[in-house]
């Protein structure tokens, strides 16, 4: 039988993965093709889970640590949709605090389990905006060095670099990043799109797909610094009940607790590396993206009827303390809900993220 092709998405927190991962499972079913996807979390409750899921596109998520972690549970999701959906394309999302995939995925996939899966050359997504920072370019690093040592380690890994949101800069800037891109990490190819807008997406999408090598590249790794890194990331997912009225204005209310959440940050002068939410109100949904204090808030998705309930997914990674992370988000909660909106907690967990411990680490490429 055919190998089946596995396209592995990185990146750093907020740098668009759903939102491409989205796109691409849209054009790929046009195609015709059947498509899986595995999503990966610290925790349950996953947003990118929620967002992604729609009819025909089947979804398994591996949570409570990331993939290097639970390489078995990977290659468990992954065999679970093959046996029961049969599918052209696999596609997998990294947790984005995660670095070192070559060495503990990449490797072990193409060494283990190469009579079934065609590994993709691996692409890691920077936000232009970011990356800014992370090369200097910007007004100064909002994260910690042991931070920025993760995202750096991603871009050092990468077979291919693909810097997204390229509708947010002007031409010369991106042709700056481009070239600041192709000196810092001469090892991987260099492509520029904007997952938002789809522009862009068939290039990387056909070279993916077509191109042989992947996982070129093993970097050396200080996992003490690393494991720093992620420490200093403050992590919630929460799920909660709301019960409203007929008229509540549900997608203003997504609105406000984002905002209410960005001032909150500024003011405890803890930056936001990702903040997303999606609400499910009779069917209709609403997601929200936040990717940094000073940035703006994307809102997408409309509440087409109506209903008192609704069921609401946040996720908050931020430099932050999780204790004072946690206080916050509930605290931004209870005043966009106010006394009109009944709120019951199903789930709310809060943690920074536990020294990474890989399966398998491999020394050499294979």
């Amino acid at each position: 039988m055919p190998k089946i092709p596995v396209i592995l998405v990185g990146g750093f927190l907020g740098a668009g993965k759903t939102t491409l991962i989205q796109a691409t499972t849209e054009k790929l079913t046009a195609q015709g093709k059947r498509i899986g996807v595995v999503t990966n979390d610290q925790a349950a409750n996953l947003v990118d889970t929620a967002t992604l899921a729609r009819p025909g596109l089947p979804i398994q998520e591996v949570s409570g640590g990331c993939f290097c972690c639970h390489f078995d549970d990977l290659v468990a999701a992954m065999d679970r949709l093959v046996e029961a959906e049969a599918p052209d394309v696999l596609i997998g999302e990294p947790v984005g605090s995660c670095t070192d995939i070559s060495a503990t995925v990449l490797q072990p996939m193409k060494q283990l389990l190469a009579d079934r899966y065609e590994v993709a050359p691996f692409s890691v997504l920077v936000g232009a905006t970011r990356l800014q920072d992370a090369l200097g370019k910007g007004d100064g690093h909002r994260f910690p060095e042991n931070v920025i040592y993760i995202y750096r380690k991603q871009l050092e890994e990468a077979d291919v670099i693909v810097l997204n949101k390229a509708d947010l800069l002007l031409s010369c800037e991106l042709a700056s990043l481009e070239d600041s891109l192709r000196r810092e990490f001469p090892q991987a190819m260099v492509m520029t799109i904007s997952a938002l807008k789809g522009t862009g997406v068939d290039v990387w999408l056909h070279h993916v797909l077509s191109a042989s090598g992947s996982g070129r590249t093993i970097t050396e790794m200080d996992y003490e610094l690393y494991a720093d890194g992620e420490a200093a990331l403050g992590w919630l997912n929460a799920a909660v009940q709301l019960q409203g009225g007929q008229e509540t204005d549900w997608k203003s209310l997504c609105q406000n607790f984002m905002q209410e959440m960005q001032r909150e940050f500024r003011e405890a002068a803890g930056e936001i590396a990702h903040l997303k939410l999606h609400l499910n109100v009779g069917g209709s949904t609403v997601t929200a993206n936040l990717t940094g204090n000073r940035e703006e808030t994307s809102i997408r998705g409309e509440i087409e009827e109506t209903t008192p309930e609704a069921r609401l997914l946040v996720n908050v990674r931020a430099n932050i303390d999780p204790a004072r992370l946690r206080s916050t988000t509930e605290k931004c909660l209870q005043k966009v809900t106010g006394e009109t909106i009944q709120l019951v907690v199903d789930d709310l967990r809060s943690f920074a993220p536990a020294r990474p411990e890989p399966t398998h680490r491999f020394e050499k490429v294979v």
